[in-house]
């Protein structure tokens, strides 16, 4: 059911079914645009896949089955999201590091660059002396920074691919 050896465009764009929302997660953390919305129906999942040109990423063996997705439907084998994440990387041959954290993980929306000034009101006094870049989700509002979260994100990153 997996289409392995599937070679991937550089702009590959996904839509995840409800069972992977940690996958979508992930993915957008490599900075990948992964559509994941957990309550809609095989139906709807499937035309947002025509309408957009996006590859479904499923765990469900009927949905794999039905004759309308063959064609642009990856099933995802295993059950940890850790096992799922490897294995879309590698049949994709994605760079989980060329674009990390460059989309909000909430909006899937590219972040866009904040000059410093203007988020000096908006963060901590200690986050704007020790920040130099700020980027900012266009669809939520929300601020982001390198702290110490992005080097964890980094390093789990790294240990969940070598595994």
């Amino acid at each position: 059911m997996a289409r392995s050896g599937y070679t991937c465009p550089m702009e590959r764009i996904f839509v995840a079914d409800a069972m992977l929302g940690r996958l979508a997660r992930w993915l957008r953390v490599m900075g990948y645009d992964v559509e994941y919305h957990p309550r809609i129906g095989d139906d709807e999942l499937m035309e947002r896949s025509e309408r957009t040109g996006r590859l479904v990423l499923t765990r469900d063996t009927l949905l794999v089955k039905r004759r309308r997705v063959r064609g642009n439907c990856f099933f995802v084998e295993s059950d940890h999201f850790r096992d799922q994440l490897r294995q879309v990387v590698r049949a994709f041959d994605l760079d989980p590091f060329a674009r990390f954290l460059t989309r909000c993980l909430e909006c899937n929306v590219p972040l866009g660059v904040v000059e410093r000034g203007e988020a000096e009101m908006q963060v901590p006094p200690y986050i704007f002396a020790t920040q130099e870049r700020f980027r900012r989700c266009p669809s939520c509002g929300r601020l982001f920074w390198g702290g110490t979260h992005r080097e964890r994100m980094r390093v789990e990153l790294e240990e969940i691919l070598k595994e």
